[in-house]
């Protein structure tokens, strides 16, 4: 008999809590330094936002038409309110296509952006941890900024 941890419903609510948080932390940027300022080495938050905006829906896409795709990243936001418009309209689409993957489909190989080859379940938590990471490093930029990030655990 297999004991169920943690259902999809709590795992997607679990992945819904996530963006709220990175939505605030989002908010939290000043335009300027959202699109500019970065660590050698690293992005702008914009554009570590801009690739969340391009992996978890797309994703889910091939996920639930079984139809790999290309991975595009970049796009033309220049606004915070771009940004967060976009990051809005992601939301309900992160719910609607997550609630069309049959539980059964999660073991199931698929090749992710035909380069990830892995099972379901694990593109899913590359999707939230990848969050959870680059939403870390802009907590790092905006205490450098002198801003305050959002609490780690508001995530309602």
């Amino acid at each position: 008999m297999k004991t169920e941890i943690i259902s999809k419903n709590e795992l997607l609510a679990h992945w819904l809590g996530h963006r709220n948080l990175t939505r605030k932390a989002i908010e939290k940027f000043p335009e300027e330094a959202l699109f500019n300022y970065k660590v050698e080495g690293m992005r702008t938050f914009a554009e570590m936002i801009q690739e969340l905006l391009g992996i978890a829906v797309p994703g889910l896409q091939e996920i639930v038409n079984n139809k790999s795709g290309e991975l595009n990243e970049k796009f033309n936001y220049t606004t915070k309110a771009q940004l967060l418009q976009a990051w809005d309209e992601a939301t309900p689409q992160i719910s609607a296509l997550f609630d069309e993957i049959p539980t059964e489909r999660f073991s199931e190989e698929f090749n992710l952006f035909g380069q990830y080859n892995s099972p379901i379940i694990h593109s899913i938590f590359y999707f939230i941890d990848n969050e959870i990471h680059h939403r870390g490093q802009g907590f790092v930029y905006l205490r450098l900024l002198g801003i305050q990030p959002p609490f780690f655990w508001e995530r309602d």
